[in-house]
Formats: structure tokens, sequence, C-alpha cells
């Protein structure tokens, strides 16, 4: 059985942050203090929306897969099956990229 992912509450999305390159394109090996933050992401799981002001649900601007830019600040840590993993709200996110 697979393992369960969480469902994020409201507009909220659970992201898994894109490994860092230890490699330039030359083979020249990359130090950590020089790879800076990564600020692209996966989206892992999304929640189902925000209330407006009528009542309505306003459902989430992604989907499951998707890849994003993230601020370089913010979010919430979440660590499920020893795996670091990042809670955003839908608004915060910077850039969904297109397929």
């Amino acid at each position: 059985m697979p393992p369960r992912r969480p469902l994020p509450l409201f507009d909220q999305v659970l992201v898994e942050r894109s490994i860092a390159k230890t490699v330039t394109k030359g083979d020249i090996m990359l130090l950590e203090k020089s790879q800076g933050k990564i600020l692209q992401a996966t989206v892992v799981a999304i929640g189902l929306g925000s209330k407006g002001k009528c009542g309505e649900i306003q459902p989430v601007s992604m989907k499951v897969g998707n890849k994003i830019l993230l601020p370089e600040y913010g979010g919430t840590k979440v660590v499920l099956d020893d795996k670091d993993y990042f809670l955003f709200r839908d608004c915060d996110v910077l850039r969904k990229y297109v397929d």
C-alpha cells in the first residue's frame, strides 16, 4: 500500500522542493554554501480551497504534479516519512510553470 499524503486544509499547498544541483554543466562540483536556496518545487497535495465572501468555495489554482516557483522565505516545514515537505498558501506561490 503506498504511503498516504495528508490533505492540506483550505487554500494550503503541500510541496516538495527540487534537489539542488551539485555539479555544473562543466563538471565543476559546487559547495553546499554556494548552491543557494532551492525555489522550485513540485505540488504533492492541495487543499479544497478557501471560502469567498458569499460562502462559495474558491478552488486552489494549481493541481498535483505542477512545477511551481516559491518565495525565498515563508512556508511551514513538514516532515513525513523522513522526507521534508513545505506548506504554502495558494496566494504565496509566485509562479506556476506551464507544461
